[in-house]
């Protein structure tokens, strides 16, 4: 992952943290005056995977995802929570192999909410996150596939901006996380799932990770339009998702780099 992607998530949780004291932001808008919202998205897209366990290729190639997501007021937080099932494709440079990936992740965000301007809210907390998928490797026969599952605690931040747009209500999003510390799953160099399952020969598979071993970020930029003039509690949804995520542990390399575009639809409830 590219450090200038690192350092602007850096600087947007500094702003997020800092800007409600130092711009005498006001206190979180009302529970009362806050709509949950339910939001349903399809995204499509480009991906590139490594995986050293299968192979020291890289592999590339298409992705889609479902994800759902839902955001509920709690006196001055904000709860999000995000369904999302993903596979993909991908072939490596010689188009002479394949591999196929599919993915479920679950991710809980509870984030302190702040008015900075009448259109304009800012959030700032933590989330936990947890992912288990697979990657099949095509022509391997020895270790054909790669089994996945880890569980990470996360600084999340986002931002919402309202205004007018076609004279229709509109807002636009951003929001970020990146892993801090959690735990995954990971065969060690050289050992295989048989010896693993079969013969019960544990060898440092549940690894401890700390944002120096995971260094990734995952962040969405998108814009909300209400479909009708008169009644904006159902907008279209457009955007992109970056999704950044790499790992290495027991001696073995992962990166997983995603950019999608985004189309769905919230409801205001």
């Amino acid at each position: 992952m590219k450090t200038c992607s690192i350092s602007l998530f850096a600087a947007f949780v500094v702003l997020a943290l800092g800007l409600p004291f130092t711009a005498h932001a006001q206190d979180a808008t009302p529970q009362e005056a806050l709509p949950s919202e339910n939001t349903t998205m399809f995204a499509i897209g480009s991906t590139d995977i490594l995986d050293t366990y299968l192979s020291q290729e890289k592999y590339k190639g298409s992705e889609i995802r479902i994800i759902s997501e839902k955001r509920k007021p709690w006196r001055k937080f904000m709860q999000t929570f995000v369904n999302e099932g993903a596979f993909s494709f991908v072939s490596n440079r010689a188009d002479n192999n394949d591999e196929m990936g599919g993915a479920y992740r679950f991710q809980y965000h509870l984030r302190r909410l702040w008015n900075v301007a009448t259109s304009f809210d800012i959030e700032a907390g933590a989330a936990i996150g947890a992912h288990v998928g697979f990657l099949y490797n095509t022509r391997n026969s020895n270790n054909p596939a790669q089994a996945y599952a880890d569980l990470s605690l996360m600084p999340s931040v986002a931002a919402h901006h309202s205004f007018r747009m076609f004279n229709r209500q509109a807002k636009l999003n951003y929001e970020a996380t990146a892993p801090l510390l959690g735990l995954m799953f990971s065969p060690n160099y050289g050992q295989s799932y048989y010896e693993i399952f079969s013969r019960g020969n544990y060898d440092h598979n549940i690894v401890p990770t700390t944002i120096a071993s995971t260094p990734s970020l995952r962040h969405m930029l998108s814009l909300d339009i209400a479909l009708s003039r008169r009644n904006p509690s159902s907008m279209l949804r457009i955007g992109y998702l970056g999704d950044y995520q790499q790992a290495e542990a027991n001696h073995l390399k992962q990166h997983h780099y995603s950019h999608l575009i985004v189309i769905g639809w919230t409801k205001l409830l």
